[in-house]
């Protein structure tokens, strides 16, 4: 008899994983139950426990098909099958108290869906509320932060506009009133000190809240004179480069000097990821009105894949940039022969351009 009990509990077991599995078992144990009439010492709960599960967590159309299934075999087996004795009552109050059960179970159950829906809803808009609260936040952040870089780009710009000034007067009067010169002078030098805590300033605006610091963000940036020490250990590296430098090398700024060393250090990054088997070329040239600068390979090219899925990648991306940002043109594609081909021209404007020694090497 125990073991019967224990046989017609298993539906409650399977309820939640296997919801209609458990519905088809408890029907299929009500069927069985005139060989096996102790099954119903367990059978009678577990019929209670399922049709109200499945009428809280399936849909409408499942729960009315799983609460019919069910209720109207235990009707049949209360008409045809089960004698008043075990019932304890006649079997036209059987039918009753069975239709009344499961309208009951089936109005609980639905109730119990409802509400979990109208939680989950009111889960969802509460999440949303957040993360638009949220992007509302960072957007009033970045407006702010744009805002204030705007303010701090105009103090800048009046400070660099001022030392121009005064060094032009400098140069003028250095030689008949030298003690204007030097006043002059050390004007230059408080408002240089006051552009260069504002650009600081500015710099700090305008980098990422959760943007990483780097120790190394200090560190001289590279120029010029670390392409030769780049070249080596691509060589190192496994791939072929002839570095080639053509012109009157001249002094460049600094920002320059590290676009010229980025370009060639994504280009034969890309080379030695890429272009398999090849070898590179590394051309510099030094012209009358700017900086020729082109990195190729001879190997066998970007992936048709890659070209054609409509995705540009962050290196060409931040080449382009920075080359827009000085008022150059970037060219990059196939070359006629096979391979990659890098081209950027960078114009300088002599007449700003630095004085002295190269600038963008490293110091």
């Amino acid at each position: 008899m125990a073991l019967w009990t224990v046989v017609g509990l298993t539906p409650i077991v399977m309820r939640r994983v296997l919801p209609w599995w458990s519905v088809l078992l408890a029907t299929a144990l009500q069927v069985s139950s005139p060989l096996y009439p102790h099954v119903w010492i367990g059978l009678n709960f577990a019929l209670l426990v399922v049709a109200y599960t499945a009428a809280a967590h399936l849909s409408f159309r499942q729960a009315v098909a799983a609460s019919v299934l069910l209720w109207s075999t235990l009707s049949v087996m209360i008409v045809t099958v089960i004698p008043e004795e075990q019932l304890g009552m006649a079997s036209e109050s059987a039918l009753i108290v069975n239709y009344l059960s499961a309208l009951a179970l089936f109005a609980i159950g639905r109730m119990v869906y409802a509400r979990r829906g109208r939680f989950e809803e009111l889960s969802d808009r509460a999440r949303l509320a957040e993360e638009n609260q949220a992007a509302l936040v960072r957007q009033a952040i970045n407006d702010e932060r744009r805002r204030i870089a705007r303010e701090l780009h105009d103090v800048v710009a009046h400070h660099i506009s001022v030392m121009g000034v005064l060094a032009t007067g400098a140069r003028r009067v250095l030689h008949k009133q030298p003690d204007k010169a030097d006043e002059a002078l050390a004007t230059i030098e408080t408002t240089g000190r006051a552009t260069l805590r504002e650009m600081r300033r500015l710099l700090d605006v305008l980098r990422s809240s959760d943007e990483p610091e780097h120790d190394d963000e200090l560190a001289p940036q590279p120029g010029l004179d670390a392409v030769h020490a780049l070249v080596a250990q691509i060589r190192d590296a496994g791939l072929a480069v002839n570095l080639r430098v053509e012109g009157e090398p001249y002094p460049l700024d600094p920002g320059i000097a590290l676009t010229v060393y980025r370009i060639v250090q994504e280009g034969l990054t890309n080379t030695l990821k890429h272009a398999g088997p090849a070898r590179a070329g590394v051309r510099i040239e030094y012209g009358d009105h700017g900086i020729d600068l082109e990195v190729s390979d001879t190997g066998v090219g970007p992936r048709v894949s890659a070209t054609t899925s409509g995705r540009v990648g962050h290196g060409l991306v931040g080449m382009r940039e920075r080359v827009a940002l000085y008022g150059g043109t970037l060219r990059t594609g196939p070359r006629p022969g096979g391979g990659f081909r890098v081209h950027a021209a960078i114009p300088i404007d002599t007449a700003t351009a630095p004085l002295g020694t190269d600038t963008g090497g490293d110091r």
